[in-house]
């Protein structure tokens, strides 16, 4: 009876065995939903140079994109589910745009399979030196005195810089008012001109006016302090305890994806991004390496889209 039942393991265990060790079978196309020269897809490309002799093949990035990503990853819903079609996704298509008015009809969590979470973009709140704003207790105190409370300028509605604020002004009561602006570019530019008090934007576009002294890093949305600029405090340290909202990248594959092959792609990634040349190539495009394996990642994605589902439920008129 043992040595049947050995028998009948090894044969449900060696086909999936053999489906991953013959993959990939040919080159790999790499989705990437943003356009060339941003960081996304800088990562991405990171990414598939370093993956693809892991892997034994080619991996050939193919920007798609449009519509902060959604059309992209909608294409790598529809491929077939074999692993020589994946993709890089991030918080606003994946976590934030399904539950917004303007929703897209992909639904990224039952049609995507997450394989691993690779980094996080730090978001980072800066005030102009006109406004003499330093601190995040300053900016609330101002904001609830001023008649109209205080502007701040994001990359655009339901952006996670522009949800990362309202998630503080819920905890807070802080009366922040939201403007819309096409990328954290001109945003960090009327900033910088005085012309806006503050701005919620990546850390990349700001880091550089911060360290020359020409704007005030005022604090970084995520957990902990990052890596990449330690001096600027986080919201927490403020005193809003349990504020954490950051952007983030991660690779996907059509949903329905055999195991095994998901395995192999999971573990190879966090091959890559563990790696010490890898790290600081992600670190230089103003990211910061933080690899989730598959599960791990797909407990991650719910946690983020139950948050945001409910950031953007307060928004509604009535609420």
């Amino acid at each position: 009876m043992v040595a049947r039942r050995t028998v009948l393991l090894a044969a449900a265990v060696l086909p999936r065995m053999t489906l991953a060790q013959e993959f990939p079978d040919r080159p790999i196309q790499g989705i990437v939903p943003f356009a060339p020269g941003a960081s996304a897809d800088g990562v991405a490309r990171l990414l598939a140079t370093d993956l693809g002799p892991r892997l034994g093949q080619a991996i050939v990035v193919d920007n798609k994109a449009g519509a902060g990503g959604s059309p992209g990853l909608s294409l790598l819903a529809r491929a077939t589910p074999d692993g020589h079609i994946i993709g890089i996704g991030a918080t606003g298509a994946v976590a934030i745009n399904p539950h917004t008015p303007e929703a897209t009809p992909l639904k990224p969590l039952q049609q995507l399979a997450p394989v691993a979470k690779i980094a996080d973009i730090p978001l980072v709140l800066v005030a102009s030196h006109r406004s003499g704003l330093t601190s995040l207790t300053e900016v609330i105190a101002r904001s609830k005195s001023a008649e109209e409370g205080l502007s701040y300028g994001t990359t655009g509605t339901n952006s996670a810089q522009h949800l990362a604020v309202e998630l503080l002004r819920n905890a807070t009561g802080a009366r922040l008012v939201h403007v819309s602006y096409r990328g954290s570019a001109p945003a960090v530019t009327d900033v910088l001109a005085g012309t806006l008090p503050l701005a919620s934007v990546d850390l990349a576009s700001a880091l550089p006016h911060a360290q020359a002294g020409t704007l005030t890093a005022i604090a970084v949305t995520s957990p902990a302090r990052t890596p990449l600029a330690p001096m600027i405090p986080t919201v927490a340290e403020a005193g809003i305890a349990g504020h954490a909202a950051t952007a983030w990248l991660g690779i996907f594959v059509p949903a329905g994806m055999p195991e095994p092959i998901l395995h192999r792609l999971s573990t190879e990634i966090g091959g890559v991004v563990g790696s010490p040349g890898a790290r600081e190539r992600i670190m230089a495009l103003s990211a910061g390496p933080a690899f989730l394996p598959a599960a791990d990642f797909a407990r991650f994605l719910q946690a983020e889209s139950a948050k945001w589902e409910g950031v953007i439920a307060s928004l509604r008129p009535g609420r």
